[in-house]
């Protein structure tokens, strides 16, 4: 298992400012997605979070920030902590009450992109439930009108690290059962779709 540094978005925040490391380099040190650490320092995402040396916390030395700002393909290595912390990995993931609204939109965006993932998978991923997951499949959801399905990584339901692993993990699941791997929806189908609604 890959160990994080600790909060990693302010890591990334603090690595951003004070380096000159590439985002690919960044991302993959703080398990987050190149783009993620693109928006972070383009200043649309992170807002108020103040940066997080991982030197001074004992995670990096500089000598190592030093190695891989003269390699851009060199990666980060975390330095090996006696109290290591563990991610939470077991049961449904907890949304907050301003997030909770959002969640039939990641569910019809997941539906309609990712039909390969089982219920189980996208209750672990939003953190919702199987009832939840068939109102919106069969529209007899309360809000079905307003329901639009959008990205839960971009909505800030689930990272994209996670939802990468549940498709991945899914594909191979019908790749041993034989079946075909649905192909991606691209934006030109789901538009033409909408459009003859």
């Amino acid at each position: 298992m890959t160990t994080l540094p600790l909060m990693p978005k302010a890591t990334a925040v603090w690595l951003i400012e004070k380096t000159a490391l590439s985002f690919e380099q960044i991302a993959a040190f703080c398990g987050m997605h190149p783009l993620e650490v693109q928006a972070i320092a383009d200043g649309e995402v992170a807002h108020g979070i103040v940066g997080y040396d991982p030197v001074a916390n004992h995670q990096l030395k500089q000598e190592e920030i030093q190695r891989c700002e003269k390699d851009p393909n060199a990666r980060l290595k975390i330095l090996p902590s006696n109290n290591p912390v563990r991610r939470r990995s077991k049961g449904a993931r907890y949304t907050p009450v301003a997030k909770r609204h959002d969640r039939p939109d990641g569910i019809a965006f997941l539906l309609r992109n990712y039909p390969q993932l089982s219920d189980q998978q996208v209750v672990k991923l939003l953190g919702t439930t199987k009832d939840t997951i068939a109102k919106v499949r069969n529209k007899q959801h309360w809000n079905t009108p307003n329901i639009k399905p959008r990205d839960p990584v971009t909505v800030g339901l689930c990272s994209q690290t996670d939802l990468n692993a549940a498709v991945h993990e899914a594909n191979m699941r019908l790749e041993r059962e034989g079946q075909e791997i649905p192909a991606p929806v691209t934006d030109m189908e789901s538009f033409s779709s909408s459009e003859n609604q």
